[in-house]
């Protein structure tokens, strides 16, 4: 796949995530695909696992949508700098709404088969590792 197909495949997965397209999710992501997350103790699975992740946001932002704003493609990999936003409106984690919204700067790498489906999703972990790391969140 080229790099132009593989950034076209990530604007497409941007419709599919703030849709909650399972056809689409299962288009652009491989069924073989395994993403690890720490809201699974396995892990998930193809472009249904992928969109699992995308529900437990929603239970608790229920208006969350993810917005490229930088995409950066070498031939099987494509680096995306996303804002992420939305309101607190459901519980999450333990904690009772708030009301309060955010919006927050995320990057993740995606990495594409021969064929252009996703095949893994490596977040940029930043701030939230440190914060892991002293035991401030799970």
């Amino acid at each position: 796949m080229s790099i132009e197909q593989n950034k076209n495949i990530m604007k497409k997965f941007e419709t599919m995530i703030n849709t909650m397209d399972f056809d689409l999710a299962n288009e652009l992501i491989s069924s073989e695909a395994k993403f690890t997350t720490p809201i699974s103790p396995t892990p998930l699975v193809g472009g249904e696992g992928y969109l699992s992740v995308v529900k437990f946001m929603r239970s608790g932002f229920s208006n969350v949508q993810w917005k490229i704003e930088e995409m950066v493609a070498e031939e099987n990999i494509v680096a995306v700098n996303w804002t992420c936003s939305g309101t607190h409106d459901g519980e999450f984690l333990g904690i009772k709404p708030t009301g309060k919204s955010f919006s927050a700067r995320i990057m993740n790498f995606y990495y594409f088969d021969d064929s252009g489906k996703i095949i893994n999703d490596i977040a940029a972990e930043g701030m939230i590792a440190i914060l892991k790391a002293i035991g401030a969140c799970p």
